[in-house]
This record gives C-alpha cells, structure tokens and sequence, in this order.
C-alpha cells in the first residue's frame, strides 16, 4: 500500500483530531503537541526539557489518554534501579520456575518524569527498548508490544543531583523540544477552568493501538524525491563539517529527519514530502544530536544558530510533480 492524495487527506484529518484532543489538556501549544504526535506516528521517543510547571507532564498524560492503550509513569530519582525500569525474574517456589516480573516499561506510552535525575546505569536500561521495542532480562528478551513511545521530560534549571543524558542516548530520541510558558489569552483560560486542585479535562480515547499501527505504516510510505534525499544528506554533512561543532548529525539522525518529515507531510494532507517539511522539523529532530565546538559556545553562538545558517546557505530543490 502507497500514500494516495486521498489517504493524506484521511490521515490529516484524523491528525489534526489527535492535536486538538491532546490540547484540551495542554492549551495554546499546537505545535508541541503537533511535535509529539509527529513523533509517534514516526515510532519516535519524545525528550522534553523545559521549566517545571509548564506542562510536560499534561502533554504525555493527554497523548497516552488520547491512545486507548496503556500508559506508565516512572518517577527517576537517584535510588532507582535498572530492574525497576524492565523488570525482574524471580524465583517462584510453587512452581519451582523463575518468572518475569514485567516493569513499568511495558506500556504502550511510557512517562520517564526527570530522567536526568536517575544514575547513568539506570538511563542506560532504557537504550535497547528505545531503539528495539524489546528488553532482555536474563538472557531472555521480552517485547514491549507496538506501538511503544517514551516520552521523557527533564528541568534545564536545578542541576544539583542531576545526571545529564549521554549522547548516545539523546540520538535515541527522535525530537527533542519545550512548551514553553502559555501565553496570555491560554493563561486566563486556564485559569477560569481550575475549579478545584484536579482540575485536568477528561481526555477521551480517540485512537486504538491498531489504528496508530496503520498510521504509522501509511506514512512511511510517503514518497520522498531524490533531491529531498539529497537535501537532507547535505545538511548532515554541513553539520559536521562546520567550523562551529565539533559533533554533527549521524546517519540515525538523517533516517530520523525523513521519517518525521514523511509523517509531517502526511499530516499536512501531501503523499509526498516537500523541503519545507524538513526545514519545519530541523531543528527539532537534530537540534540535540549536534555538539558546539567550546569556542563558539563561549562566544554565544547556538544549535539553533548554527542550523539556521545551513538551511540559509544549502539551495533547497526545486519543487516537483509527483505522480499519485
């Protein structure tokens, strides 16, 4: 099966439902939360690192609540061990076996709260689930099912006791992004609906596990022209090579960029992906997989800086009739 004009408007529409259900949890923040049903319909893992109250926590809550599949908190503080992340075998004296305990990351939407606060060996038990979708206890490895999303939130502020994630595991993730504080009309709504201190909307299921399965499959076959591919190889390369890093894009984080970008496209009613749709979603997707050289850095220069003059300085191909 192909992405037709047809199944792109389809899959938009549902899209646009799956935004404006998550935003009457989160309110005035479409493309955060356009950001991470991108992303789970890409089969990606979220990172979101802002201020604490902005709201982290009420976007993965409303997007597992969105999906009528099962959903799991993990509180990382600095006791917590790999075991209570995956799970554990244990010995069962009835039956005389050793069973699996599953752990909380068997879960369709996994919430990984302050992951940065936990200790490098525990972060480090996320690495094979996040890229496999499986755990392997024992020898033994067990799957968590599909779809499988983590979506992990960290404080930029606060660093006491914190560990910062290692850049293996940030390309883990396929975007990173923050809400942000809401604006001023957000803020007064927000405000006329805290009744009481649980004052969270009801989120209604509007999507099976089987139907985000479907979607997933749709948008990877949307078609991307050679010249996208191109694109998208030269801004990895300029990444690297720049004077200003000292680490660049890997060939995980352009395979990232294009499976977002086709889920981007298709959300905007396209069966194809266009150079704007991998301009929309640079930053986001390779942001955090990019390392400043120190100099730049103490100069003031940023990741955002620097992708902006790449886009700007590599010629974005011309657009193309693409057949349906």
């Amino acid at each position: 099966m192909s992405m037709t004009p047809e199944h792109a408007s389809w899959f938009a529409e549902t899209f646009g439902k799956l935004v404006a259900n998550v935003g009457l949890a989160v309110r005035g923040k479409p493309r955060p939360i356009g950001l991470a049903v991108t992303c789970l319909l890409s089969e990606g893992h979220l990172l979101l690192e802002d201020y604490p109250g902005t709201g982290k926590t009420s976007l993965a809550r409303a997007l597992a609540d969105t999906v009528q599949g099962t959903s799991s908190r993990i509180q990382f503080t600095p006791d917590l061990l790999p075991s209570d992340v995956t799970g554990v075998t244990i010995y069962d004296q009835a039956t005389k076996r050793f069973e699996f305990h599953k752990g909380p990351i068997f879960s369709s939407i996994v919430l990984a709260d302050e992951i940065n606060r936990a200790s490098p060996k525990t972060q480090s038990a996320l690495l094979e689930v996040m890229e496999e979708a499986k755990v392997t206890v024992d020898g033994v490895s067990h799957s968590v099912g599909n779809p499988f999303m983590v979506i992990a939130t960290q404080n930029p502020i606060e660093h006491a006791g914190t560990y910062r994630l290692p850049e293996a595991q940030l390309d883990r993730f396929l975007i990173k992004t923050s809400l942000g504080y809401p604006d001023h009309a957000a803020t007064v709504e927000i405000l006329a609906a805290a009744h009481t201190r649980s004052h969270q909307p009801q989120i209604t299921p509007l999507i099976t596990p089987t139907a985000v399965v479907d979607m997933v499959e749709l948008a990877a076959t949307v078609h991307v022209d050679p010249s996208v591919l191109d694109y998208v190889a030269q801004i990895a390369e300029q990444t690297r090579t720049s004077p200003l890093t000292s680490l660049g894009v890997s060939v995980r984080g352009c395979l990232a960029l294009l499976r977002a970008s086709r889920t981007w496209a298709a959300a905007h009613g396209r069966h194809f992906v266009t150079p704007d749709d991998v301009k929309a979603l640079a930053e986001p997707v390779l942001a955090h997989r990019i390392l400043l050289d120190a100099e730049a850095e103490f100069a003031g220069s940023t990741v955002a800086d620097v992708l902006g003059q790449i886009l700007a300085d590599i010629a974005p191909p011309e657009r193309r009739g693409v057949s349906s």
